[in-house]
């Protein structure tokens, strides 16, 4: 197992770049476990990011191949755009980057499976039951608002 570190810097000049360069490579590798923690220096803040990985082994995709943007209907595309603005916005009033509320996997995840109950959102596999506890309400009420 092969181990890699990210720092992710939360000035607004550097996060996108640095959020861009994880993302690549973790879409590259077969993630096995990741640990982050934040960390403080006084000058500069910025969240570190522990990835343990394999390199890829089979070209076939897997049944949880990375959800993307690019294989949704015209209703889920509505869909993943009304949660991306709503993230967006949401991190903006929190002044925070917009993955540590989720990814747009996350989003896209929720977009394909359009849940209606908080049950089908926390079973949905990469959203889960803390981001179910913070978010779940204002997402079912985003979605039946559509």
């Amino acid at each position: 197992m092969n181990i890699k570190v990210f720092n992710i810097r939360l000035s607004k000049e550097f996060c996108q770049a640095d959020q861009d360069k994880m993302n690549s490579f973790l879409d590259s590798v077969d993630v096995k476990l990741t640990s982050t923690n934040f960390v403080t220096t006084g000058t500069i803040d910025f969240w570190s990011a522990v990835v343990f990985y394999s390199p890829k082994t089979s070209k076939t995709e897997s049944p949880k191949a990375k959800l993307s943007e690019e294989g949704l209907t015209q209703e889920e595309s509505t869909i993943f755009n009304a949660l991306r603005h709503w993230r967006n916005d949401l991190a903006e009033k929190l002044d925070w980057s917009a993955y540590r509320i989720c990814h747009n996997s996350h989003l896209v995840a929720i977009a394909k499976a359009n849940p209606q109950t908080l049950e089908a959102l926390e079973n949905i596999s990469v959203f889960g039951k803390a981001r179910t506890e913070k978010y779940g309400d204002d997402i079912l009420s985003l979605l039946n608002a559509l």
